[in-house]
């Protein structure tokens, strides 16, 4: 069974996350969403929020593209939670040519760790480059409308937690 693991923060998963991970998806037989519990970025929602968030989009992803996917929270190495896993493939997506430099320091390092975890990038859909949860985040702060970069249920959410 050829299983992929797509770690990230997810607060909030966006229409971007969205796009890797049904891409992702048909890539493997499972696809793991490592769920980073990173405090110091100071999470606006919760582990088990963000985490069920991940689930409830995941579900209809899981139906569409016939892929086992599941949430998986972690507060370990990258590498360590792939082992944790079963995980032969990290799963990453690029949006920009920023995001290429530290994603490429960051495969050195765990094929330095565990040669035997590759890493494969999936490009951001061109109508999905420039949407990140920081900036998801801070648009939804100032009361601007982000529901063309998250789905109606992250939506509520926000709105919800900003009230």
């Amino acid at each position: 069974m050829r299983i992929g693991l797509y770690p990230g923060t997810f607060d909030p998963i966006t229409l971007g996350h969205v796009d890797i991970i049904r891409r992702g998806a048909m890539l493997v037989d499972k696809l793991v969403i490592g769920v980073a519990i990173n405090r110091d970025k100071g999470p606006l929602f919760t582990l088990e929020e963000r985490v069920a968030m991940i689930e409830a989009e995941c579900a209809i992803l899981s139906e569409e593209t016939g892929t086992e996917i599941v949430a998986h929270p972690f507060e370990n190495l990258l590498i360590d939670c792939a082992k944790d896993v079963g995980a032969q493939i990290i799963v990453r997506g690029l949006r920009a040519v920023a995001d290429f430099e530290y994603e490429f320091q960051m495969v050195g390092m765990n094929r330095a760790l565990d040669s035997t975890v590759e890493t494969v990038f999936l490009m951001a859909d061109a109508r999905r480059q420039a949407i990140a949860s920081k900036l998801v985040k801070e648009i939804a702060r100032l009361g601007g409308d982000v529901s063309k970069f998250v789905t109606p249920r992250v939506n509520q959410a926000l709105i919800e937690r900003l009230k």
